[in-house]
């Protein structure tokens, strides 16, 4: 059960955060990320929790770093979440169709993923992790034109999660609530529409455990089944940040077919394992850009031991 909310702490909230906006667009945006960094470095001094978890995860997922390496990764890892804040209050002032090649770049096989988008002769489903930008992926989409659905959860803040869906469905992107999402996903299927995941949330003791950075995660079977379902093809992409501006590397890891999958004998495994191993493949050329703070591997298989991070 969820907490109970005090509406009136939510609107001073919302108002600080709007008092936030403005006074950030006093300034380039090239200041306020400077300054998300330093506040990244704040928290991850005074945030013992979340300083322990990043390093752990990271840890584990690369055993052969050294101590030094993996500290240096977390407070990257807890600087990019602050600077993923700004970068949001930000993206519709600078992301617009005239200004669009000023900040991103184009990496992978993206170009392949628009030629996709394009024909519509069947549905989509594209995927991302918690790597770089993930939010900016599906502005970048509409700014292009194409119309999209995002499943997400919303902040528990309305007020916030109203002003925020705002900016993010500016320009075409549609954002549903994942509880009880599957009406406006399977509608945008059968249009030939697409629809976009973060792919790498923990999926609890009933989901599909495959390997991620060398260990189980407990990994959503409905992706796999939509594919499988309505035979569309699975993108997995990612926004990445170039350097320390507002620039960005927008690029497809990998795309699975579905004459991929005809010949598996465990169709859902493969897709599942395949895009998970394509988000690992992504976090791998920048493991900092990873959020690495999040409870990936929270739920463990059944008779092992919940991680520790002390």
């Amino acid at each position: 059960m969820a907490k109970p909310r005090n509406d009136w702490i939510d609107w001073l909230q919302y108002l600080a955060l709007r008092v936030i906006h403005m006074v950030m667009h006093c300034w380039p945006v090239q200041v306020n990320l400077k300054g998300a960094q330093l506040i990244g470095d704040a928290l991850y001094f005074v945030d013992a929790r979340h300083r322990k978890r990043a390093c752990g995860n990271i840890r584990r997922s690369f055993p052969h770093f050294s101590e030094q390496r993996v500290e240096k990764l977390a407070r990257e890892s807890m600087r990019q979440m602050i600077m993923l804040f700004v970068e949001v209050l930000f993206t519709v002032r600078l992301v617009r169709i005239d200004t669009f090649m000023t900040h991103m770049r184009v990496g992978g096989d993206f170009r392949r993923t628009l030629e996709l988008l394009m024909q519509r002769h069947r549905g989509l489903i594209m995927l991302t992790g918690h790597y770089g930008n993930w939010e900016i992926l599906g502005y970048v989409l509409g700014t292009l034109g194409f119309s999209t659905v995002a499943v997400a959860r919303p902040l528990d803040n309305r007020y916030v999660n109203e002003w925020l869906l705002g900016v993010r469905e500016r320009l075409g992107m549609r954002i549903v609530d994942k509880k009880g999402a599957t009406e406006d996903i399977t509608r945008t299927l059968d249009a030939h529409g697409t629809v976009c995941f973060i792919a790498d949330q923990n999926a609890g003791p009933k989901g599909l455990f495959v390997d991620f950075f060398g260990r189980k995660a407990s990994t959503y079977k409905s992706i796999g089944l939509l594919a499988m379902q309505y035979q569309v093809p699975v993108v997995i992409g990612y926004a990445r940040r170039v350097g320390t501006n507002f620039d960005f590397e927008i690029g497809t890891q990998d795309i699975i077919y579905p004459e991929d999958w005809a010949g598996e004998d465990k169709p859902l495994n493969y897709i599942t394992q395949r895009y998970s191993k394509a988000i690992e493949d992504s976090v791998r050329a920048d493991p900092g850009q990873y959020l690495w703070v999040h409870r990936r591997w929270k739920t463990r298989p059944k008779g092992e031991a919940p991680e520790q991070y002390d």
